[in-house]
């Protein structure tokens, strides 16, 4: 029951504010001494500049190497209790040695333990185990100069749930303080903040790097997400942007790749932009073989690069011969699965997206090729239905490019406009990439899967002798106006898909 007279601080979002509480010795049972110490000066790594931005990545960078010599250390300087007094105190743990840098000055503060353990694990073991063990009336903290500000924001934010700041650079120390000091709540507060306020390239880089060692992971994903989002939009066609996808950092890349909607010509040719970014980033072929092995490699997709790339990637050494094998093994037995069964890989896969088709400018073809009795193969190109209403009414789609006699070969689907009766009708074309003046006679046949029976039936054959450059085809392939075609009772449109077939031989 409370005593007479008294009322409860007002709430905060649904919440108690014990701001009052604050440093205030008469609600507080716990001094906590909290010593500041220097950040020792070290060289700037190569290519770092002087924008806050930068500071705050170095930053990150030497707060993640001392996590990690903390938790080796077992964290005693961090969390033990200290002699009483304000004159610095030397820890007693096996973290401290010489070398360690001078507290440069000491703050003490009243706190609640009871407010402060409820919102923190960290601060529920120290003033529970840690100050019991060590028969101390008060707790020290160590913290670095750089991470002074952002504690005392999360302490107010522990007793009122709200932060003093908008600033995007001190909101992602607090995150940082945050995490260090495993006050989730605060995390996910700053996050929201973070992504609320205008993002830059810089900024989406930084919150990507993150370390992966932060507590409650779920906190981070909205910022992370919407971090990746607006990397990809930067970077969205990647035919015209590609000095700008050069100077991305790791992180970067990944966020690139990691999505679907990147519009590059084809997988073949973003494989290529990938491995000239590895090797300008990562000369070491040691290094180089690393970052493909446990980051980029389970970004490409493998399976939608032509076999003519898959084959070339067998002969490079940027990838470990073991994952490259692994890659082009999955790759082929991929494009050997009848459709419906890549559409099922491709949903199963939410994580590395592997087997998902991206917007590519050039559509994939899955090629057949036969050597005896005569050079021959057969090109499989299947169309989405919202693909084709798409080139209404005068429209292209070309496929990637296939080689025969060692020729390069593509097929383009048209929505073309019947001269005679000014009907519109879908029609494909085979052509041939212009390479000098040498000339190929080529017989052809296009098929089409048919409703019901879901065979190929032949729709067109042919026979040209190909200069580069030109193509030749069939403008109303299916011989109906384009409403027929694209009707809801179509006849070549399978679960949505239009499957044709090329048939190319030279004898």
């Amino acid at each position: 029951m409370d005593p007479p007279g008294f009322s409860h601080p007002p709430a905060e979002d649904g919440g108690c504010n014990f701001e009052f509480v604050s440093d205030s010795s008469n609600f507080s049972d716990r001094p906590l001494r909290i010593e500041i110490v220097a950040v020792l000066p070290e060289g700037r790594p190569e290519g770092e500049g002087d924008s806050e931005w930068d500071r705050h990545r170095k930053r990150r960078r030497e707060a993640i190497e001392k996590r990690k010599d903390e938790q080796e250390g077992e964290s005693v300087a961090m969390i033990e209790g200290s002699p009483s007094g304000d004159e610095p105190s030397r820890p007693s743990g096996s973290s401290w040695s010489m070398d360690s840098p001078p507290v440069i000055r000491i703050k003490s503060l009243y706190v609640s333990s009871t407010i402060l353990s409820a919102k923190s694990p960290f601060f529920y073991k120290l003033f529970s185990n840690g100050m019991r063990e060590s028969g101390q009336q008060h707790a020290t903290l160590r913290i670095d100069a750089s991470e002074e500000a952002a504690l005392m924001e999360l302490l107010s934010f522990m007793y009122s749930g709200k932060l003093s700041t908008t600033s995007p650079t001190l909101l992602l120390d607090v995150l940082m303080v945050a995490d260090k000091f495993e006050v989730v709540s605060c995390m996910r507060h700053c996050c929201e903040l973070l992504k609320s306020l205008p993002m830059s390239q810089e900024s989406a880089l930084l919150y990507l790097e993150l370390p992966s060692s932060i507590s409650m992971a779920s906190a981070l994903r909205p910022l992370t997400e919407a971090a990746r989002e607006f990397l990809v939009n930067g970077f969205k066609d990647l035919t015209k942007n590609q000095d700008g996808l050069m100077e991305l950092p790791l992180v970067g890349m990944e966020a690139v790749l990691s999505s679907d909607d990147v519009q590059v010509a084809s997988e073949d040719a973003l494989y290529d932009l990938v491995l000239k970014w590895a090797r300008r980033h990562h000369p070491r072929l040691e290094e180089r073989q690393e970052v493909f092995g446990t980051r980029l490699g389970r970004l490409i997709r493998f399976p939608y690069m032509s076999s003519r790339k898959l084959r070339k990637v067998l002969t490079h050494n940027d990838m470990d011969q073991e994952f490259s094998n692994k890659a082009v093994l999955e790759a082929l037995f991929f494009k050997a699965e009848p459709a419906h069964r890549r559409q099922a890989l491709a949903m199963d896969d939410v994580t590395n997206r592997r087997f998902a088709e991206r917007a590519y400018k050039y559509r994939p073809v899955k090629v057949v090729e036969f050597e005896l009795p005569c050079t021959q193969c057969i090109v499989y190109l299947d169309l989405k239905r919202e693909e084709c209403a798409h080139l209404f009414p005068s429209g292209r789609v070309y496929s990637q490019a296939f080689y025969i006699g060692g020729q390069g070969f593509f097929l383009s689907a048209h929505c073309n406009r019947e001269v005679q009766s000014s009907c519109h009708c879908f029609g494909l074309f085979l052509g041939m990439q212009e390479k000098g003046s040498v000339s190929f006679t080529v017989d052809y046949e296009f098929s089409a899967r048919t409703m019901p029976s879901g065979q190929f039936d032949s729709k067109y054959k042919g026979k040209y002798t190909f200069s580069g450059g030109k193509a030749v085809g069939y403008r109303n392939l299916f011989a109906i106006p384009w409403t027929s075609f694209m009707a809801d009772d179509s006849l070549y449109f399978i679960n949505g898909v239009l499957h044709l077939r090329a048939e190319l031989t030279i004898e």
